[in-house]
């Protein structure tokens, strides 16, 4: 280890208290960005603490949440860019929480609190490093940073597209460090290299103009079963999407992508024990599933139509709804299947559905053999003590389209504070402290080696 990393390390390991407690007041305030709670009192909180860490801050308003913009110019003209959000999941079910998701609390080596690790603790992870690596250079940095730190991520970032057009001047950079990352269950650090795009719709049906007694089912039309109806014509029991043309430009994984791929462990026995499953989808079994990921996906992620509650309730429902998300490899559009998802009910006898864009994201990938991948990867096998595994495709989505193509190209790497049970989204979400001071190390030595490239 250099001299200058022990710096760093010193630093960080001697000041940990200090940013565990601003980690804890930023999650104390509440900011659900799918309940619109808390979002400009957090934004302005964001604010004052990059400025307390030595960035020149703007605060830009949105139709939605403010996104907040934090720059650093370094020695060298190159610059980093860091992309995090201030925005949480809502917390509920709050029965299911240990302790009150937005009173921050240490127990057991980890701290608790919605944000913890999604993305809160990850932002003031990456401000730690930026102080360090600016200590161990008595006062510089040795590149300009650049911080976003966005308030909707947790909603699709419906503005951030905008922003980043509108001030592409103010983001110019040569890389850049996502929201995200961590370790796997063997303590390796995982660089995940791509994303999915997404499609999110809600689609509906109404068949009366009120509910009506189920004794008139054999003459009143049931909303609940034409909406199921129209589900089981987007894809079949072989797990493919029948809509016409879905599959259309998307890209299977090239013969690097295979490797990485290859090189993945295998994670079915601890799949099978987090989440209790029998069978995968399509039999998949070991590295299978690993490679999955670059099938695109048609989910159903709520329905809702009639009576729910307890005992019974013989009802005809008069509407009902299903929230519908499509996951999207390389090479495909939302916009794209937006239309022929339409086109695909209405040829169907479905032209009575409804179909509502909630929101969408593009795939985004950054090239495997990248110089700026060999940089995290490096950095990273010296902080966690194991080779780097890198993930060119996971299976969620987040606006790197937004920032890379416009940006030039822009060489983005996940590298973080989480591992695989942060509980991110879920009650008890947390982030282990010992995973926070080696992310907070793993990102100062990218920072310390970016000038170089």
């Amino acid at each position: 280890m250099r001299p200058i990393e022990r710096r760093i390390d010193a630093y960080l390991s001697e000041h940990l208290d200090r940013y565990l407690e601003e980690t804890a007041r930023l999650c104390a305030q509440p900011s659900v960005s799918a309940r619109g709670e808390g979002m400009v009192e957090c934004a302005q909180l964001v604010g004052r603490m990059l400025e307390a860490h030595g960035l020149a801050v703007r605060i830009f308003p949105t139709p939605g949440a403010p996104i907040v913009y934090g720059h650093a110019d370094g020695i060298s003209p190159r610059t980093l860019l860091f992309y995090n959000h201030y925005d949480v999941q809502p917390p509920e079910p709050l029965e299911l929480w240990s302790s009150p998701p937005f009173e921050p609390t240490l127990r057991d080596g980890a701290l608790y609190a919605r944000g913890a690790c999604d993305d809160k603790g990850e932002l003031v992870a990456r401000l730690a490093a930026l102080d360090a690596v600016r200590e161990a250079h008595r006062g510089s940095l040795p590149c300009g940073v650049t911080f976003v730190v966005e308030g909707e991520e947790e909603i699709g970032s419906p503005h951030v597209v905008s922003f980043v057009q509108e001030h592409l001047d103010l983001l110019r950079a040569q890389g850049a460090i996502w929201e995200g990352g961590g370790i796997d269950p063997e303590g390796r650090p995982v660089l995940t290299l791509g994303v999915r795009g997404v499609l999110s719709v809600e689609l509906s049906v109404q068949t009366l103009t009120r509910d009506a007694h189920s004794g008139a089912a054999h003459r009143l039309p049931n909303a609940a079963w034409r909406l199921v109806w129209a589900l089981a014509s987007l894809k079949g029991p072989d797990e493919r999407v029948r809509i016409p043309g879905f599959y259309e430009g998307a890209l299977p994984p090239s013969p690097l992508d295979e490797e990485l791929l290859e090189a993945l462990p295998d994670y079915e026995e601890l799949e099978r024990q987090i989440y209790g499953v029998r069978e995968f989808v399509r039999g998949l079994r070991g590295k299978e599933l690993n490679r999955a990921v670059f099938e695109p996906t048609c989910n159903i992620a709520g329905l809702t139509a009639g009576y729910q509650g307890p005992g019974m309730k013989t009802v005809l429902p008069a509407r009902a709804a299903a929230k519908v998300d499509f996951r999207l490899v390389p090479g495909q559009d939302p916009n794209d299947v937006l239309v022929k998802l339409s086109a695909h009910l209405q040829r169907e006898g479905f032209g009575d559905v409804s179909v509502q864009c909630l929101g969408a994201m593009w795939p985004a990938k950054t090239a495997a053999d990248a110089p700026f991948v060999a940089l995290a990867a490096r950095t990273g096998a010296e902080v966690y003590g194991r080779p780097a595994l890198l993930v060119p495709l996971e299976g969620g989505s987040t606006p790197i389209y937004a920032f890379a193509g416009p940006l030039g190209d822009l060489p983005v790497v996940f590298a973080g504070v989480g591992y695989w049970d942060n509980r991110a989204h879920a009650p008890d979400e947390h982030v282990r402290l010992q995973d926070w001071l080696n992310g907070a190390r793993h990102i100062a030595r990218i920072l310390e080696g970016f000038a170089a490239l």
